[in-house]
């Protein structure tokens, strides 16, 4: 079948407007396919995994955006006495919009100590030494540094809160590159605020032998009767919780997901069938100088997974382009979603645009191979 490959990609080349339309309407198609599965990713990453499952968060009892959560900071000694813990992590959140926002800006303050053992990262530019001696200092996530063009030295101010870069870093959990990594102390003195001795949530770690759930019940109920009620989830529950209206979106976008590939079916079974139906003729001629009709089969069903195959790789390869250039990401609540680009995504794009070629190509191959020779020759 390869040494037909040249007459296949002629005939494509024969109507190179319709060929050029199909190939670029299914990139687009695999393209939003491929976003959708990026946010999906991400939404997966923040509530799975083994930090999802043995980690606490402790958050304020019936409150919601970060700015509403204020949570007395010695809370943290008395839970780190319980049975089972390994350290508890205060941090301060605050964030310039608590709806569902694609630039939402995330600040989180921690205690130089506790945000060097707890935050896996490693810094692009920039130095630890400067973060720690310095009160306003920040460290910036890389996706935030370059969504807004920001370097070592730079002053950056939103919400009241202005800081001096004094490291960009990148993680390995892609939501965390969307944050900027702050002093506790200085966070909750920030925007004329005197907080310190609160925080909006504590990061609870837990050693391999203890019930999460278990604990989570025991913290809250310590401090039921206390100056502030909590509740405690596990951190993958929690981020599921803070996103879930946003959850229900991408479960419904989910749909669109599958609707751009019966787009690409369409689209290319279409091209397919027109391309069959000017060339019953030349089938038919190909038929009489030996061809049998299970090789006609072929050459149809070559062109439709070509022109899929091709539209596919140059939406997938657009998608993880512009994904991995813009470090996108949706946030709610201080939770953020990063669009994560991967390399089993890309590949479940191109098997999916090959996957679909093959169906698209079935129909009109059957039909070009069940030509009658005689009448297809006084074809006009």
């Amino acid at each position: 079948m390869h040494k037909f490959i040249p007459y296949v990609i002629k005939s494509l080349w024969r109507h190179r407007a319709r060929t050029l339309l199909t190939v670029s309407g299914t990139a687009v198609a695999l393209l939003v396919f491929c976003f959708i599965g990026a946010v999906q990713q991400g939404l997966l990453a923040l509530t799975s995994g083994d930090d999802a499952g043995r980690t606490l968060i402790v958050f304020q009892e019936n409150r919601f955006c970060p700015q509403s959560s204020r949570l007395p900071q010695d809370y943290a000694s008395d839970i780190k006495k319980l049975a089972g813990v390994t350290d508890v992590v205060p941090i301060k959140v605050f964030t310039n919009n608590c709806r569902a926002s694609l630039d939402a800006i995330v600040f989180q303050g921690m205690e130089p100590e506790k945000l060097k053992a707890w935050r896996d990262f490693d810094l692009q530019s920039g130095d630890w030494a400067s973060f720690s001696k310095q009160d306003d200092a920040a460290l910036v996530g890389v996706d935030v540094a370059n969504r807004r063009g920001l370097n070592v030295g730079d002053k950056f101010t939103i919400g009241d809160v202005t800081v001096v870069v004094r490291g960009v870093f990148q993680s390995p959990t892609a939501a965390e590159n969307n944050l900027i990594l702050t002093q506790l102390e200085f966070l909750q003195r920030a925007r004329g605020a005197s907080d310190v001795g609160t925080v909006t949530q504590l990061e609870v770690h837990l050693n391999d032998t203890v019930d999460p759930e278990a604990l989570a019940k025991q913290i809250d109920q310590a401090f039921h009767a206390g100056p502030v009620g909590t509740t405690t989830r596990t951190k993958g529950m929690f981020q599921a919780d803070t996103l879930a209206d946003l959850a229900e979106l991408i479960g419904f976008v989910h749909w669109l997901g599958y609707a751009c590939v019966g787009l690409v079916l369409s689209l290319v079974a279409t091209t397919t069938v027109m391309a069959v139906q000017d060339r019953i003729k030349e089938h038919a001629v190909l038929q009489t100088l030996g061809l049998r009709p299970l090789r006609v089969f072929g050459l149809v069903l070559t062109e439709s997974l070509l022109l899929s195959t091709l539209g596919g790789v140059l939406g997938v390869g657009g998608s993880v382009l512009l994904l991995s250039l813009t470090g996108m990401s949706v946030a709610a609540e201080g939770v953020t979603i990063a669009f994560e680009p991967s390399l089993t995504l890309a590949l479940q794009g191109v098997l999916v645009a090959v996957v679909v070629g093959v169906i698209a190509g079935i129909a009109p191959g059957w039909q070009a191979s069940r030509t009658e020779i005689v009448s297809a020759l006084r074809h006009a």
